[in-house]
């Protein structure tokens, strides 16, 4: 029979569970043990619904309170010193406030300290804490935490799958922290770790062991493809099976390296490569396990059931039991239950599928192509043709006004009227602001207040009319708070928001909602991204009244705040039956309307955040290019109709910008925002070496924790920035957004951040 299986399950719970047990654990609402019981009640529930969609086996390993890189970091004893956790490590048993003491730099117990940086996973919108290397660094089996979960498995009567991230890839999203290293250097010492843990797992029973190994569809150097080959030959000894996934991409260049690895089993991803299935089988070992990855862990469309099949089959003939099928990558990617939908259109329903429901996908093409299917696989196999059919048919996704406005942009729309140069002098006219100008990245504290008002009013128990009083006197109270700080570039606040994709959505036509739709982007950090079915239209004007309304309370310049055409796009899933560039077209020209409205409204500075740019880069890099010239054209063409005395901002956070500082400098924003704060200003070298003509706010203070930086160390980090970029071209700002932290945290540690800046100003004038 053909193997189904998964790469991992989403650990939030279908009512986000997980986030708010955190949550209260770290506010000292609720014990350890509670937190603990929390996690092992969703794990239980997962594997349960693992088991009863039929797959043959469960996923155990892919839980983590915070990340699942962190949890490999701890398990290698690789904590850095200043979480001063070497009796810890020591002892075997890192413990959990370590783990959250390096993701957010403070737990309920032990000393606070700064946080690991964080980055994005590949190419998603899931963000990872960096493991922390250095020259000579050894590792230990230091949590036992994997084992127990074995053991929780088997005890609850599982067949379970572990699941880790690989050494090679562990080490290829690590980063020194003590200049140039030759991270290969520590691979025999990580492989220790791991033939430990091996061995331990295979004690305990386990039979399959699935070593996470996305780096492979990346372009490789030729030392890394020698360690891959060195690494598995080392870890084949181990007393059980291996198989090596692979996903996000096609192995490419790397197909060879991955079929010749010593391991009972390789996964494939054909939702993003399909091309690649024949070439893999054709490589692959006569006795190796093929698992490869039809359904699609990134998305929530509905597959084509009839259409895999078909194609399954003669690759049935082929592989015959050595056949597994899974989804294309973990499913934390997608939300948990579609079931849940109650309110959402029930067409639109009949389209989708959340992860609970491609456990089923799973198991149903897994038995048709066994020919054991079932009546109720013969069911979900009708049911998904006529959704699909109706889908192709229906009259909600094309809109001809859209298309036609689509073809007659001109490259000339994507340009603005002057070069920086000339638009700088005509905004430092304009706007007056000193030097060193202090701002915001846009949100402030999303307080009890504001959400239950925004849950009270989508309830119908708040009338509109009063619904907006409320968030004007939010809007009002930012502003004033704003001005008492001493802050020269207010912002409303955004307390009218939701989220920064999702409130956008909501005013666009072509979008729609889920209600339980939530996906985590880090930690406890829940997204619910919005879904584009069709094409996308503004019929009205979304932030303007807002803006307006703030920029009346104060006689400095207001900061209008939009979400750029990239980031909707990489932050929504998308349909599926149009290319993605021409989806994010439609974004930007809709877009496009909102900023010339914000600029005749007053408003004279508008920034269109875009932290998906790096995120939506292809992972081959001879592929980079097609996709960063429609990426940039996009953030121009939204941005580009205004004149030169309007000051266009973005911001990026969380991304490396060495590899494509051309993209960014393409996207001729007058002033760009960025994280610095974790990574100590080295993403200013990018902009240094490159010799950036345009406005840098390098983030002084890092929003992710609650720990409140001090003058001293803000001062020092620009100090650091201007080694590498002019006064005259620095702003000072927070690394992101402020609408997770509380009012207690953000006014001194914007207090202290003007302080610095009024330093600044004393020394450099």
């Amino acid at each position: 029979m053909t193997v189904s299986h998964i790469l991992g399950y989403p650990r939030i719970g279908a009512q986000r569970e997980l986030k708010k047990a955190t949550e209260a654990y770290w506010k000292g609402e609720c014990s350890r043990e509670a937190l603990e019981k929390t996690g092992r009640e969703l794990r239980l529930r997962h594997w349960q619904a693992q088991q009863s969609a039929g797959l043959d086996l469960v996923s155990v390993g892919d839980f983590a309170f915070y990340d699942q890189v962190l949890n490999v970091s701890v398990l290698l004893g690789a904590v850095p010193e200043r979480f001063n956790a070497a009796q810890e490590v020591a002892a075997g048993d890192v413990d959990l406030d370590t783990a959250f003491r390096m993701a957010r730099g403070r737990a309920p117990s032990g000393e606070p300290a700064p946080a690991c940086e964080m980055t994005k996973y590949f190419d998603t919108n899931y963000h990872y804490l960096v493991p922390e290397l250095h020259e000579g660094q050894r590792f230990t089996l230091a949590s036992n935490r994997l084992f127990e979960e074995v053991d929780e498995a088997l005890s609850a009567g599982f067949t379970p799958k572990v699941t880790l991230t690989g050494p090679l890839t562990w080490l290829w999203l690590g980063k020194s922290k003590t200049g140039e290293l030759d991270r290969l250097s520590l691979l025999d010492s990580v492989l220790d770790v791991y033939s430990e843990v091996l061995a331990r797992l295979a004690t305990q029973g386990v039979e399959w062991v699935q070593l996470d190994e996305p780096a492979l569809v990346q372009d490789l150097p030729l030392a890394w493809h020698q360690a891959y080959e060195r690494a598995y030959h080392r870890l084949q000894s181990a007393p059980l099976k291996l198989l090596v996934a692979s996903y996000f991409g096609g192995l490419g260049d790397n197909l060879s390296l991955a079929t010749r690895l010593p391991v009972a089993g390789l996964h494939i991803d054909a939702v993003r490569a399909p091309q690649q299935v024949d070439n893999v089988i054709d490589r692959l070992g006569p006795h190796q396990v093929l698992s490869i990855g039809f359904i699609d862990g990134r998305n929530i469309w509905r597959a084509d059931l009839a259409a895999l099949r078909e194609r399954l089959l003669p690759l049935k003939v082929r592989l015959g039991k050595r056949l597994w099928l899974a989804p294309s990558c973990s499913l934390l990617h997608v939300p948990v239950d579609l079931t849940q939908e109650t309110e959402l259109d029930e067409s639109l329903v009949s389209w989708l599928a959340f992860a609970r429901q491609k456990l089923d996908e799973v198991v149903t093409l897994a038995r048709l192509i066994d020919n054991r299917a079932t009546d109720l696989d013969e069911q979900r196999l009708k049911a998904a043709t006529q959704a699909l059919d109706a889908r192709r048919e229906s009259g909600r996704i094309h809109q001809p006004a859209v298309s036609t406005r689509v073809a007659a942009v001109t490259p000339g729309d994507s340009q603005r009227r002057s070069v920086y140069a000339e638009r700088a002098v005509a905004q430092r006219r304009a706007l007056n602001l000193p030097l060193f100008p202090t701002t915001t990245i846009g949100s402030f504290p999303q307080t009890h207040d504001i959400r239950a008002a925004r849950r009270a009013f989508k309830a119908g128990e708040l009338s509109q009319t009063d619904y907006e009083t409320r968030m004007r006197a939010e809007i009002a109270y930012a502003v004033e708070r704003q001005e008492a700080l001493g802050l020269d570039v207010p912002v409303h606040g955004e307390a009218e928001r939701n989220d920064m994709v999702e409130y956008f959505g909501e005013q666009l036509d072509g979008f729609a909602f889920t209600r339980f739709g939530w996906v985590q982007s880090y930690g406890s950090r829940c997204v619910k991204p919005p879904v584009i079915f069709g094409d996308v239209t503004r019929p009205a004007a979304m932030t303007v009244r807002w803006s307006q309304y703030a920029q009346t309370l104060t006689d400095k310049p207001m900061k209008g705040m939009l979400t750029g055409p990239v980031t909707i796009l990489q932050w929504s899933f998308v349909r599926d039956d149009q290319s993605r560039d021409t989806t994010c077209r439609q974004i930007a020209l809709a877009l496009r309307d909102e900023v010339l409205d914000l600029e005749q409204a007053g408003i004279p500075i508008i920034q269109i955040d875009e932290p998906a740019l790096r995120e939506g880069l292809p992972l081959r890099q001879n592929e980079w290019q097609s996709y960063l010239d429609w990426a940039v054209e996009c953030f121009r063409l939204s941005a580009a109709g205004v004149s030169d005395a309007t000051q266009i901002h973005t911001h990026m956070c969380y991304s490396e910008f060495n590899d494509i500082i051309g993209a960014i400098a393409a996207l001729d924003a007058d002033v760009i925002t960025i994280e610095t704060s974790r990574s100590d200003m080295e993403l200013l070298d990018a902009f240094q070496d490159f010799a950036y003509p345009n406005e840098i706010g390098p983030g002084v203070y890092d929003i992710h924790t609650p720990n409140i930086p001090d003058v001293g160390w803000m001062v020092d980090l620009m100090e650091k920035a201007l080694e590498k970029i002019p006064a005259e071209r620095l702003w000072v700002n927070p690394d992101c957004g402020l609408k997770t932290r509380g009012w207690a945290e953000v006014e001194p540690a914007l207090a202290n951040m003007v302080e610095a800046a009024k330093q600044l100003r004393q020394r450099y004038a």
